[in-house]
């Protein structure tokens, strides 16, 4: 077990390193760079969207819920809704759902071309595979999932000020006030961090398992599933380790 562990480690970090010793020409890859922000940003837009306001629905009830005592302010359902989708909800859940929806995407496509001898093809014309498709993918992540985190914030945070003013638990002022009250630059600048590095694992763990496929149609799926898994967790075990490092 540790054996492979070390194997599929070693084997990671030179194909990091293999897009980077033959890079493409500017026109090309910005070309590739801007396809792959499109299916990433706008492509996973709508679940975010929905995913975000849900959770901060779900967090408005629930906080408002637990507050039994009536000598504590309403405002502080505002405070928990705004601070614990910055720090958690917001770039975690987003980046579990994102390595659900871009990973499996990413490691199937690049399967494909592998099980199909595309990638051989690459080779052969003397282009560096990894570079041409992998590449592109890593920094349009890297972009694009950290503004997908703001505006998942932004929704997340709209959609507990919706459920608590629709249902008639906090008014307008006291959800907003409450929301100010604890707001911290420096939280938001951890919740970008976290959406930046959660991004990379995505989209580098997912294009290295669909790099590295053999077989057929079947591998392509057990590829994708193990994308999926890795990513997620490795999502959590850096959310921990940049707590502790940040927080």
């Amino acid at each position: 077990m540790n054996l492979s562990f070390f194997y599929h480690f070693g084997r990671y970090i030179l194909f990091l390193k293999s897009m980077l010793t033959k890079p493409e020409k500017f026109e090309i890859f910005f070309k590739r760079l801007f396809d792959e922000m499109y299916k990433i940003g706008i492509g996973s837009l709508p679940i975010i969207a929905i995913t975000s306001l849900f959770i901060g629905a779900v967090t408005t009830v629930q906080t408002a819920y637990q507050l039994v005592s009536g000598l504590i302010s309403k405002t502080v359902i505002g405070t928990i809704v705004s601070d614990s989708t910055m720090l958690e909800l917001g770039p975690t859940i987003s980046c579990l759902v994102l390595s659900g929806k871009v990973g499996a995407h990413i490691a199937s496509e690049i399967g494909n071309m592998r099980i199909s001898e595309q990638i051989d093809a690459l080779d052969v014309m003397g282009i560096n595979a990894s570079g041409y498709l992998a590449f592109p993918k890593i920094i349009a992540g890297m972009i694009m999932i950290p503004l997908l985190n703001i505006i998942a914030i932004t929704l997340s945070i709209y959609g507990g000020y919706l459920a608590g003013e629709w249902s008639g638990i906090l008014t307008h002022d006291e959800f907003i006030t409450g929301a100010r009250s604890t707001f911290k630059g420096f939280t938001l600048f951890f919740s970008t961090v976290k959406a930046f590095t959660f991004a990379f694992i995505i989209t580098s763990v997912s294009s290295y398992h669909g790099y590295y496929t053999k077989g057929g149609a079947l591998e392509v799926g057990e590829s994708s599933t193990k994308a999926v898994v890795y990513s997620s967790v490795l999502v959590l075990f850096f959310d921990y380790i940049l707590a502790e490092l940040m927080l």
